[in-house]
Formats: C-alpha cells, sequence, structure tokens
C-alpha cells in the first residue's frame, strides 16, 4: 500500500560518519508537552483563504484547518537555494518562539515511481542536499520528518540500492543534528496496516535509527486511526528496545473517520482531519500528534500530488 506525498558547510563532515553515536535528546526522549509548533502563512492553505475572503467554503476551511499548524515539505529539488529556503522557515518560526515541522522528501526513487516519483538524482547528490538542508536550520527547536515512505516503501530497491538509502538516511540525519543539536529527527515507520513492528524495526535499525534518530513517525498521508497507530509504533519501539530512548509522532491529519471501507490511500470520499496537532498527548511513548500531510493537498487523484483542492480541504473540514 504506497502513501502518496505533496511534491512541495563546514563542520558536517563528522556528522556522515555511520554509526556515530547520537543521544535522543530530552531527559526522557520527549518533546515538551507545552511545545509549540509553526504554522506558516507560507502554506498552500494559509495562502488560499487569504486570497479567496468571499469564497463560501472559505470560513470553514480558515477555521477548522488553516488555524491549525501543519508540516512544511521540502519535495522540490533545488540544492541552490535549500539553506535560505529551510532558513527562512526556521528564522519565521524562532521568532514566534514556535517550533516548526519540516518533511524532508528527496531520497532517490522515492514512492517507488508512482504519483510522487522525483526526489535527487541519486545519493551523492541527495547527501549534498542533507548537508545544506541542515545548514539552514539555525540553532532552536525543529521537528524532522525524514523521508516519508523511505523505509515501508522499498519494492522497487535492490539489494544495494537499499544499502545505500539506509545508510544515505542516517548520513541525513547526522547532519541535521551536527548542524542543529535541538533539532529532532524522526524515521519512517509506514503505518499499522502495512509492514509488522518486527519488520518495520529491523528495517529502522538498518537505517540508523539507534544511533542517529530520535524517534519514528506513522501515518504520513493516510488515514489510520490514531488509537492504531499508538499501538502499532509502541509494538515498533519495543522492538527496537526500551533502553533506546526512542519516541514516536503520529500524523493526524486525515484520520478522524479512520481509513476509507476499501482502505483506499488516493484522496478518498469521506474522511475527516483528526485530533489537532499537538505535544501534549498524555503518553510519554507519544511525542506529539501532527498535521505532517496538510489537509487539503491533493495525493493525486482529485488533482496534481500537492496542489491544494479546496473542495478536498472543506470535505475533510465538515
Amino acid at each position: 500500500m504506497r502513501i502518496t506525498r505533496a511534491l512541495a558547510a563546514a563542520g558536517l563532515a563528522a556528522a556522515f560518519l555511520i554509526g556515530a553515536a547520537h543521544t535522543p535528546q530530552a531527559v526522557a526522549g520527549e518533546l515538551p508537552g507545552t511545545t509549540e509548533f509553526f504554522n506558516s502563512p507560507d502554506s498552500l492553505v494559509n495562502k488560499w483563504v487569504a486570497a479567496n475572503p468571499g469564497d463560501s467554503r472559505q470560513p470553514l476551511i480558515a477555521s477548522r484547518i488553516a488555524s491549525q499548524p501543519q508540516a512544511l515539505w521540502f519535495s522540490r529539488y533545488s540544492p541552490s537555494t535549500v539553506t535560505e529556503d529551510v532558513r527562512k522557515v526556521t528564522s519565521a518560526a524562532s521568532a514566534e518562539g514556535r517550533t516548526p515541522v519540516l518533511v524532508t522528501y528527496q531520497i532517490p526513487n522515492r514512492d517507488c515511481g508512482g504519483a510522487s516519483a522525483g526526489g535527487a538524482p541519486d545519493l551523492a547528490s541527495y547527501d549534498a542536499w542533507a548537508r545544506d538542508f541542515a545548514a539552514g536550520l539555525g540553532s532552536g527547536p525543529a521537528v524532522i520528518i525524514l523521508e516519508p515512505d523511505s523505509i515501508a516503501l522499498i519494492s522497487c530497491l535492490s539489494s544495494s540500492e537499499l544499502s545505500g538509502r539506509y545508510a544515505s538516511l542516517a548520513r541525513a540525519a547526522s547532519a541535521i543534528h551536527s548542524a542543529n543539536p535541538n533539532a529532532r529527527v524522526y524515521f519512517d515507520a509506514g503505518h499499522s496496516a502495512w509492514n509488522s513492528a518486527s519488520v518495520q524495526a529491523s528495517r529502522l535499525r538498518s537505517a540508523g535509527v539507534l544511533t542517529s534518530g530520535d524517534g519514528i513517525y506513522s501515518n504520513v498521508s493516510n488515514f489510520r486511526r490514531t488509537a492504531d497507530e499508538v499501538a502499532f509504533t509502541k509494538s515498533v519501539l519495543a522492538q527496537l528496545g526500551i533502553s533506546s530512548g526512542l519516541t514516536a509522532v503520529i500524523d493526524t491529519s486525515r484520520n478522524g473517520n479512520g481509513p476509507a471501507p476499501d482502505n483506499a490511500w488516493c484522496d478518498p470520499h469521506g474522511r475527516k482531519v483528526g485530533e489537532n496537532p499537538t505535544a501534549n498527548t498524555g503518553d510519554p511513548a507519544i511525542d506529539a500528534y501532527l498535521w505532517v500531510k496538510p489537509p487539503g493537498e491533493v495525493d493525486g487523484c482529485a488533482g496534481p500530488a500537492g496542489t491544494f483542492s479546496p473542495d478536498y480541504a472543506y470535505e475533510l473540514a465538515g
């Protein structure tokens, strides 16, 4: 089951040593419950709301979706500007005293050639892009969702390509931590109806989550219910070992009604937004509920992948 996505340095050399030790941030591996996430005025939904004050759908979309902080995706391969693009977000978030949620989405062969195909041309280019991405993070707190689908969706990769991907993910996470020790990096755990907890944990271990990560994420761009994802991520964490200090975040952006009856993943009708983004989950294993997939940015069936559909946003908000 594929999950599609939105198509949005000196001193770093040591970070690119695979296996370099990394201690998860915060004593209990947990984001402070008082964390407030950044809501960018440059998000597609906020731009649409500002540009369409007379649209009958605008009030509901504004109050239910645009009012909530959502992740910003770095999905367009623009190596010459990525540092400044990231810096613009992190600087604005820092000025507000809020924590940005950033999604890196440039791994080669992303989405295995599906609706969100693309990414860097090769792993060497990706490594350079990741260093440049990290250089824009500043020094404030930040949440990084590292390469959705990169570990759960590997069916198109040969064994050597997979090994290369795993090593590159570990290097990217280490580069981020070297550039900004206050950044928390979460690795791909898929979701509860995809790979088993043991399979996903084995892949995560191979990708360096124990030495380079702060935690895992699940349900990005999917519709699984929060309770199912909490149980699943805790099973994955248990497979990785309690002593790892790792925790989880869950994408609740479109899971208010759970999955579609036929488990359709591409802009299914009848879905709703889920729990609002918060770091106050009441569960020490779950750092936050996040809106990683911005509601209204479509998967590729209700419009080109990553574009904003007011019709779909209105349906999700209703």
